[in-house]
């Protein structure tokens, strides 16, 4: 079986926040949760996550869908790898791979590849690596023709080695028995008194095992973060990385500017997203609609053809051809169907809303069953809270409610049922009846020359 060790014990101290590096969010994920899907989609499933500053935080996060265990000490990438070894002995019989935790773009592809390589040619240990145009500061890969013969950082290199491009990406395939054998033997006989992992490719080189390097084709899987601007660079490539995608699947974008996508979204063809609009989460978004601007959309399932402006939605169905305007807030467990209409200011919690039904502006739906071709009023509340419990309303088809109007939830409204404006309904109403609630209109003439006789 195939295993994933993946080092996230890192602080961050230049981070400058009390939490680890690996947990700083791209486009919304943790760092390590894109390392760690990246091995999930490569069908590596024996995962071990090593923490270390604030490691219940890794655990909370994870919360059991990894291993892990416990670097107590910063003493090098080949210690934090000695921690997984009682890991690695459940099963040696296949190989073992290192990857860091604040490395996010690593790709299902490299890994697939890269174990390819690593298998075909029999290697004990192989570094994963990538060409940059500017390799400062990482350590430079020696070729020979029998595969590597080492890694020579960036202050240790010499001029002609300066000058290669191709660098280690911190990466690496190992046989999983080979990995616990030479992780033995690697010693803290350096300035920084640290145990290397890098060590242990001179060390299987010199046992006659084979080493090499397998070159991915993508050079992202390079970049890190080590501060916030690094951070910031990382979100920056992420969003345009996402947007770019999107754009070769035929989505249009007038502007980018302000727009986060996040990774898992899908967005239909002809598909218009305005400037300032986050999309997040599980989002499935269908053909031809217009999205934004400035509005916030979060695991949802829209059809086509829908219009969403400045307005946002949670975790609830918007089915084909609806229209969502200004300043709506569409909360968790709400399904809009075909052909609704929802107006300005309106606010729908756990809400079914028929087909063809308008809602007007000012307006607060939770917790009901309203019907098709219904025409919701401006100002309609449903008081669906009594202060100990929630109660559902149901609005039969074509009924029509009158501004103003208070469903005094549980309360059920038959077919095509008016209300009339200002009403207050506290029982069931039967189907085709109007209900009206209002006292008698008292009219006090000369009241406010009275009241405000010393200001007329």
């Amino acid at each position: 079986m195939n295993k994933a060790i993946i080092l996230a014990g890192g602080q961050g101290k230049r981070m400058k926040a009390d939490m680890p590096k690996p947990l700083f969010k791209v486009l919304g994920e943790p760092m390590l949760e894109w390392v760690v899907s990246a091995c999930e989609k490569s069908e590596i499933n024996d995962i071990c996550v090593v923490k270390g500053f604030r490691g219940e935080m890794i655990d909370g996060y994870l919360n059991g869908r990894c291993k892990t265990v416990l670097q107590a000490e910063r003493l090098g990438t080949g210690h934090a790898v000695m921690q997984a070894v009682p890991f690695l002995k459940e099963d040696e019989s296949g190989n073992t791979l290192v990857l860091n935790g604040d490395a996010p773009f690593i790709d299902e592809e490299t890994i697939k590849n890269s174990l390819a390589y690593h298998c075909e040619n029999n290697n004990s240990v192989t570094v994963i690596t990538a060409d940059l145009e500017n390799p400062y500061g990482y350590g430079r890969i020696i070729r020979t023709e029998k595969g590597i013969s080492g890694i020579v950082e960036q202050k240790d290199a010499s001029e002609e080695q300066r000058s290669i491009k191709e660098v280690n990406s911190g990466a690496y395939w190992f046989k999983t028995a080979d990995l616990i054998t030479l992780l033995d033997k690697i010693t803290n006989n350096n300035v920084q008194k640290e145990y290397y992992l890098t060590d242990t490719i001179s060390i299987a080189i010199s046992e006659g095992k084979n080493a090499g390097a397998y070159k991915s084709g993508n050079p992202d899987i390079i970049k890190g973060a080590n501060d916030r601007k690094d951070l910031l660079n990382l979100n920056t490539y992420a969003r345009m990385m996402v947007i770019e995608k999107h754009l070769a699947n035929g989505v249009e974008f007038t502007c980018t500017d302000g727009i986060i996508i996040e990774r898992d979204v899908e967005i239909g063809t002809g598909t218009e997203i305005l400037p300032s609009t986050i999309i997040r989460g599980k989002t499935r978004i269908g053909n031809n609609c217009i999205i934004g601007a400035n509005s916030v959309i979060e695991n949802c399932t829209v059809g086509d053809n829908v219009k969403i402006d400045s307005s946002q939605v949670y975790n609830s169905v918007v089915e084909n051809n609806v229209t969502i305007e200004h300043y709506v807030h569409i909360r968790p467990d709400s399904h809009i169907k075909t052909g609704a209409y929802i107006s300005d200011f309106v606010e729908i919690k756990n809400s079914v809303i028929g087909e063809k039904t308008a809602v007007s502006h000012l307006v607060y739906i939770g917790d009901s069953d309203v019907g098709k071709k219904v025409n919701i009023g401006a100002g309609t509340v449903t008081v669906n809270y009594d202060g100990i419990a929630k109660s559902r309303c149901i609005i039969g088809d074509k009924c029509f409610i009158g501004c103003n109007t208070n469903l005094i939830a549980p309360v059920k409204l038959g077919k095509a049922v008016y209300t009339a404006a200002g009403t207050t309904v506290t029982k069931d109403i039967p189907d085709y009846a109007l209900a009206i609630d209002r006292s008698t209109l008292k009219v006090k003439e000369g009241y406010t020359l009275r009241k405000l006789k010393s200001q007329l």
